[in-house]
Order: C-alpha cells, then sequence, then structure tokens
C-alpha cells in the first residue's frame, strides 16, 4: 500500500499540470487564428491580382480557344475549329518557322557571348565594377520601345551599318528591307541585351573553387582543359537556368520584331514571330478565339520545351550534391 500510495500522490502534481496547461494552449489560439487573418490580410492584394489578372484570364482565354469571338458579339461554340484552321495556316507555319530560326540562333550567340564576357570580368582589373555596369545596361532599356526605334535606323538602308559594310566591299542593302537578313537584324539586337545572363555567370564563376583550377595548372592541363573539365561542369547549373530562361524568354518576343518591321512583320513575312501573327489575329483582324488557340499552343510549346530541357539536364547538370 505505501509504495502505490506515493506513485499516486506523485502523479498528481503532473495531471495538475496537464489540466492547468489545456486552458493555456486554447487560449493561444485565438491568438494564432489572428496572426493568420493578418497573413491572409497582407496576402490579399497578391491574391486578388492574381485571380482577375492572371487566373481569370487564362480560364477565359481557354474558353475562347474553342469559340468564335471577335470582342463585339457573342462566343459561339465552335469546338476544335480553330485549332484545326491554325494548322492549315501558312502563315501560322511561317510564324513557327521563324520564331524557331530565331530561338536556335539566337539563344546560344547570346549565351556564348554572355559567358564570355563574364569570364573576362570574373578576373581582377581596374574599373571592373564601370565594366559590369556597361555591360549589364543594354538589359535594362534593350527592350524598350525607342531601342527598336533606334536599331531600326541603325539597320536602315544607307544608315550606318549599311555604309560600313559597303566599305570593306558588302553591298547588301539595309537589313530592315532585306527579307534575307531582318531576322538577323533581331538576332543583333537579343545578343546586345546579353547583360542579365552575363551577371548570373559572373555569380557562378565566382562559387568555383580556386583550388580545382590551381591543382589542374600543376598537372599540367592548359586553359581549354580547364574550361572544359572544370569551368563548364562547375557552372553546370547556372548555364541550365541561363539557357532555361533565355529560350522561354526568345519564344516570347514581340516588341522588338513589331517595331522594327513597323508593325508589318515583313518583308515578306521575315519577321513574322509566332506572338507578331497572334497579335495580327487577335486585334487587327478580331479574331480573339483564333487568338487563344495560337496563345494556348505557345503555351504548350514552351512548356513543352521546358520539360525536355528538365529532362536532359540529368545527363549534363552537375550539382555538388549528387557527388556526396
Amino acid at each position: 500500500m505505501g509504495p502505490a500510495v506515493t506513485l499516486v500522490e506523485d502523479s498528481l502534481p503532473t495531471a495538475r499540470k496537464t489540466r492547468s496547461a489545456a486552458p493555456a494552449t486554447r487560449g493561444r489560439r485565438p491568438g494564432r487564428r489572428r496572426e493568420n487573418l493578418a497573413g491572409y490580410l497582407f496576402m490579399s492584394p497578391w491574391i486578388a491580382g492574381f485571380l482577375l489578372l492572371t487566373a481569370g484570364p487564362m480560364i477565359a482565354s481557354l474558353y475562347f480557344a474553342f469559340t468564335d469571338y471577335n470582342l463585339f458579339n457573342t462566343p459561339k461554340w465552335v469546338g476544335f475549329d480553330n485549332f484545326t484552321t491554325m494548322f492549315d495556316d501558312p502563315r501560322w507555319q511561317r510564324s513557327v518557322e521563324v520564331t524557331a530560326k530565331y530561338v536556335v540562333i539566337g539563344t546560344p550567340l547570346k549565351l556564348l557571348l554572355a559567358l564570355g564576357v563574364a569570364m573576362l570580368l570574373a578576373q581582377s582589373r581596374r574599373g571592373q565594377a564601370f565594366y559590369r555596369a556597361a555591360f549589364y545596361a543594354p538589359s535594362l532599356i534593350g527592350a524598350s520601345v525607342s531601342v527598336g526605334f533606334v536599331w531600326r535606323s541603325l539597320f536602315s538602308d544607307d544608315a550606318i551599318v549599311d555604309r560600313t559594310q559597303s566599305f570593306f566591299g558588302w553591298h547588301v542593302g539595309g537589313w530592315v528591307g532585306n527579307a534575307d537578313w531582318v531576322l538577323y537584324c533581331l538576332v543583333a539586337l537579343t545578343v546586345w541585351q546579353f547583360g542579365a545572363p552575363m551577371v548570373i555567370f559572373l555569380a557562378g564563376l565566382k562559387q568555383v573553387p580556386r583550388e580545382l583550377y590551381e591543382a589542374a595548372e600543376m598537372d599540367g592541363a592548359g586553359p581549354l582543359r580547364r574550361f572544359w573539365n572544370i569551368t563548364l561542369p562547375m557552372i553546370s547549373p547556372v548555364l541550365f537556368f541561363n539557357v532555361l530562361l533565355e529560350t522561354i524568354h526568345s519564344f516570347q518576343i514581340f516588341g522588338s520584331a513589331y517595331v522594327v518591321s513597323n508593325g508589318t512583320c515583313g518583308p515578306a513575312d521575315a519577321t513574322l514571330v509566332y506572338t507578331c501573327y497572334l497579335y495580327q489575329q487577335g486585334f487587327q483582324n478580331a479574331r480573339m478565339g483564333f487568338a487563344a488557340a495560337m496563345a494556348w499552343m505557345l503555351l504548350l510549346a514552351v512548356a513543352l520545351v521546358t520539360a525536355v530541357l528538365f529532362w536532359s539536364q540529368k545527363k549534363w547538370v552537375y550539382y555538388e550534391e549528387d557527388a556526396r
């Protein structure tokens, strides 16, 4: 009896503490509710903007993609007619061809230039901060309409580019009016805006351990071998990020093509990028249903390319965590 009574008495304070802690826990619940309410209140502008400006228009455009809609009349359900008409449209096929050519040529050139300049800036030299700012500046102003007008002026007939190439005996005229060269004018514009990927490459290069280069030099590895066996594997996650970002950005080209071509997407549909044709169908021809179908096809194409890139990165992107 003695030990049993002692055990019961020892357990009584614990039971009292448990019962006394329960009201305290219940008392803290209203405070948590107030904190959650305050959090949702601060998030409400973003939630409202997402629902009204992103999710809502996306759902509406998905519905319009299956309708005959011209912004003025009530949408008429047509099923997959917009998509079948799209695939049979020669100008749609032309826009896909021009966009694919722009992405395949412009994106690698831009990334190569960005990586090259980043490697130069990664070395300690006088005026490094100035050079970084100077090379990054085009990325800040390159997407503006005013730069598009300047670019069109530079590459027009008898402009500075035409005169320079004529001085060296290359007589092709201005690129803007030449259907064979105007797309390369747009490529030159996007390559000129290499500052953003350059900064990202520069940050990645700064993270490469110097000990790896020192060990490679002691083994007799030259600059090219050090670049191929050390630099590229170590910055491969940054390279993958830039490839993904710039590829998606290239698919969305519109402003420069529209301004340089003076709103015609020409000459001879030479700058008829996908978004330019989408704009013509939706706002110039009032075929909003057809334009919505084009927009969703673009989304699916970008999603497919993104999925392929994520699948391929398992074979060539090196993560330090995987080596542990």
